[in-house]
């Protein structure tokens, strides 16, 4: 019998920071905007207001291309930068909807 809650290291870490797993993050990117609190390459934190929803990012600022992120990376919509940036999923430290949706 398999009590286990989690199947995977990634749901436990998940689980511990309180953030969706990266698939169910992505899903909730592209349907709303988000608030993403996470850890730049240089240790410094970075709050960002972002969505992956066509429906909201601008015409101008969609990606030209159909090219797929690396494995465990995340490309984001900026809201507030105009523009795409990118994190890798473990830099993750906290996911909330955003009050700007």
């Amino acid at each position: 019998m398999n009590d286990l809650k989690f199947t995977t290291a990634a749901d436990f870490v998940a689980d511990l920071k309180g953030i969706p797993v990266q698939d169910e993050l992505i899903k909730l990117l592209r349907e709303d905007i988000y608030t993403v609190t996470f850890l730049k390459l240089d240790g410094d934190e970075r709050v960002m207001t972002c969505t992956k929803s066509f429906n909201i990012i601008p015409e101008e600022h969609k990606p030209k291309t159909e090219k797929e992120p690396k494995e465990g990376t995340i490309t984001v919509g900026d809201i507030n930068a105009k523009g795409w940036r990118s994190s890798r999923y473990y830099r993750v430290k906290k996911f909330e909807k955003s009050p700007v949706s």
